[in-house]
């Protein structure tokens, strides 16, 4: 299977990297505000979701990725212990209200009840595998 690189340049656009990073996990530390830069990083390890059925087989796979937000005015998080570097995220999805045409706020909601919010200029947002692809254990599952 051939690597992932998706761009998000508008709400809908980020449904899409929405979809491809649902349970993916990472750990604090894995977060990178760089301010000067107005840019955002987020090292994570995917569930390959888009991953063919073998055989009418689910296949388990999870892949480390980066996930970039250019255009960065601010990030705000809530129930995320910045010095907690080993605690483990589980993300779940990010949504996006627009405020001021064509800028707004990127949220990123994790299980638990974590979010973090991003206020960005507009949406310019990447998602790109790095290479490392592995079988996961198991498939992650949602109760409804």
């Amino acid at each position: 299977m051939t690597s992932l690189k998706l761009v998000a340049l508008d709400a809908e656009d980020l449904q899409v990297l929405s979809a491809h990073v649902q349970d993916a996990v990472l750990k604090v530390g894995d977060i990178d505000y760089r301010p000067r830069e107005s840019r955002l990083l987020l090292a994570m390890n995917r569930f390959v979701w888009e991953a063919p059925k073998k055989l009418m087989v689910p296949h388990n796979e999870r892949r480390n990725c980066v996930l970039h937000f250019d255009r960065v005015q601010s990030v705000k998080t809530q129930a995320i212990a910045r010095d907690k570097k080993e605690e483990v995220l589980s993300l779940l999805a990010i949504g996006f209200t627009e405020t001021q045409a064509p800028g707004g706020t990127v949220e990123l909601t994790f299980a638990g009840g974590a979010t973090m919010r991003i206020e960005v200029e507009c949406i310019e947002a990447r998602l790109a595998d790095l290479g490392g692809a592995w079988e996961a254990s198991s498939r992650p599952r949602h109760d409804i």
